[in-house]
Parts: structure tokens; C-alpha cells; sequence
């Protein structure tokens, strides 16, 4: 392992071919996602609605409720 300026090469190349082959890894992931939701246009789903579906699915229960009742609260605030 060769060190230049205190820095170990080896080391250092084994992470940016690491992070590089991840960054693939993720524009790959990142195309099929893409596709599904353009599946699921087809389909006729709306895809706006479909990504707050995830986005919601994601968080915790508590958390959900918590957003959807200030949500509520705003809305009734502002007559909508």
C-alpha cells in the first residue's frame, strides 16, 4: 500500500470504486423506478399522487397523523 502524503492509495481507490460502482448501482434503480411510474401512467394512475402514496408510506404512523391533521387544520383555516 503506497502512502503519498500521509494517504493511503490502496485505501482510497477501494472507496471511489466502491462509491462508483453504488452511483451505477443507484442510476440503474433510479431508471427502473422511473419506468414503473411510467407503467403505472399508462395504467391511468396519477403519478403526482403516486409519489405522495410512497412519500407517505414512508413515514411513521405517528408522523403521518400528526401531518395530516395540521394539513386538515391549515385547510379549514384557509376555507379550502
Amino acid at each position: 500500500m503506497a502512502d503519498v502524503g500521509g494517504v493511503a492509495s490502496d485505501r482510497l481507490r477501494s472507496f471511489v470504486e466502491r462509491i462508483e460502482r453504488l452511483e451505477e448501482e443507484k442510476a440503474a434503480l433510479t431508471a427502473d423506478i422511473r419506468d414503473v411510474y411510467a407503467e403505472a401512467k399508462v395504467a391511468g394512475f396519477e403519478v403526482k399522487v403516486l409519489r405522495q402514496i410512497i412519500r407517505l408510506r414512508k413515514m411513521d404512523r405517528s408522523d403521518r397523523e400528526e401531518l395530516e391533521a395540521l394539513l386538515d387544520l391549515y385547510k379549514r383555516a384557509l376555507e379550502l
